[in-house]
């Protein structure tokens, strides 16, 4: 199994995308485990998909 770039790493107050390659966090802070959100990232890139993963996060958030 390849190494993944993008991991949700816990942080105070709930979780952060952490993307390997470009060694810096990506997105929001999220309250609870995005995993939906972290396989449509590290699978394909599948662009509607993904904006719709955020969209569906984003929601839960508030």
């Amino acid at each position: 199994m390849s190494r993944r770039r993008y991991v949700a790493r816990g942080v105070p107050g709930g979780y952060r995308i952490w993307d390997n390659r470009g060694r810096r966090w990506w997105g929001d802070l999220y309250q609870l485990c995005p995993d939906d959100l972290m396989a449509g990232l590290n699978g394909g890139a599948d662009q509607e998909r993904l904006t719709a993963l955020l969209k569906r996060t984003r929601a839960q958030k508030r």
